[in-house]
């Protein structure tokens, strides 16, 4: 007499004539939708960062080729040293958010979090400081650059409120091995 009429050819024998010799293994802890979605768009920032620090370094290059040329603002030395100097600020940024994202997805430590935070905090300086300094800069097209100003500041605020919520908190505070079968 069968134990199981079988209904597809993958289905488990139930029920089976032996107990199982061991307790099932407890399920590990999924992590979070939210440090999901902020180390994901700590990538997506670095990579629109990383395009804007090669434009940035071009600008920085044609400002300092005309820096002595006739018609050329007589500032131009000085927009080429900014130019360099926030061109290597945004690299370091580049850096630091692509770390924040690989220990978002690959750590459950405190200092990943930290890193996430400290990443989209930097980013958010960076983004009121191009708004200071290009509405400054420029009287027309103020909406223009308000806009984008403002496009490259949404993802950092956003992932941030990610990285300092609830689910994060507790994600990076409690322990990695808490909930998972002992190592044999």
């Amino acid at each position: 007499m069968p134990y199981w009429t079988p209904a597809a050819p993958h289905a488990v024998p139930w029920p089976q004539p032996w107990p199982q010799p061991w307790p099932p293994a407890p399920a590990r802890p999924q992590r979070p939708g939210q440090v999901i979605a902020a180390a994901v768009l700590a990538f997506v920032q670095a990579a629109g960062v990383a395009l804007a620090t090669a434009y940035l370094q071009l600008l920085g290059a044609v400002f300092s080729m005309a820096a002595g040329e006739p018609g050329f603002p007589a500032d131009g030395a000085a927009l080429a040293a900014e130019a360099g100097v926030l061109s290597l600020v945004q690299l370091a940024s580049v850096v630091l958010l692509l770390t924040a994202g690989v220990l978002g997805l690959a750590s459950r430590r405190p200092v990943a979090r930290w890193t996430l935070v400290a990443a989209f905090s930097l980013q958010l300086s960076l983004a009121a400081y191009w708004a200071a300094r290009l509405l400054a800069v420029l009287d027309q097209g103020a909406g223009v650059l308000a806009a984008l100003v403002l496009g490259f500041a949404a993802a950092p605020a956003v992932a941030l409120g990610l990285a300092v919520g609830r689910p994060a908190r507790a994600w990076f505070r409690s322990s990695p091995d808490e909930g998972t079968a002992p190592h044999r």
